[in-house]
């Protein structure tokens, strides 16, 4: 990923974070107690994996939005319509139990004098996409932001993801689809432009 790389881990973790050893001998204990051999040939470079697995899944917490975002553009010719980037896809975790989301998201802006590069929004799902997350959070987190770098007249953001703590455990109900908005601004305060943002995000 092509951003602002921050020391790992992030600064709302603990200073006395676990050494990379730890956190190998943590996965040789749930191999342990899931009734597993870590010493075994197919394992023993298991923890190392899930390691690295991990630095790289988790990657968002050494990431700054702020930074990525911080570089913004003037030069927009008088243009003030939304801009809109749909179909971004993205992986996380959910908090809860630490299993996969994968979705879409929808992320839509009216400019007021400046533009992002239309990467950085992609960037912003990834950097909040790869950390511990619930979907209502993550989508107002893409949405502040926006809002706070760019002070755009408005955001809005949809995802649509799937859950693997609903389809792997629990009600095991596969193929259902959670779907979240966050708008701020005039698309929350002018239903024309709610509705204009959802006919965009579904004309395919």
């Amino acid at each position: 990923m092509d951003a602002v790389v921050k020391n790992f881990p992030a600064s709302g973790q603990t200073d006395s974070a676990p050494t990379q050893e730890q956190a190998e001998e943590a996965v040789r204990v749930l191999l342990r107690w899931v009734g597993e051999n870590p010493e075994r040939e197919g394992l023993l470079d298991t923890p190392k994996r899930v390691a690295a697995a991990y630095r790289e899944l988790f990657s968002g917490y050494s990431l700054s939005a702020d930074e990525v975002l911080g570089r913004t553009f003037e030069e927009v010719s008088g243009y003030g319509d939304a801009v809109l980037v749909r179909d971004i896809p993205f992986f996380s975790h959910c908090e809860h139990h630490m299993l996969p989301i994968s979705g879409k998201a929808h992320v839509a802006y009216l400019p007021n004098g400046r533009v992002l590069g239309l990467s950085k929004i992609a960037r912003v799902v990834d950097i909040f996409g790869r950390r511990l997350q619930t979907q209502e959070n993550l989508t107002a987190q893409i949405a502040a932001a926006i809002e706070k770098t760019l002070r755009p007249r408005g955001v809005a953001v949809m995802i649509e993801a799937e859950h693997m703590c609903m389809a792997m455990r629990g009600v095991q109900k596969q193929g259902s689809t959670t779907l979240t908005t966050t708008f701020t601004g005039e698309y929350r305060d002018n239903a024309a432009e709610q509705a204009r943002f959802l006919t965009l995000v579904r004309n395919r």
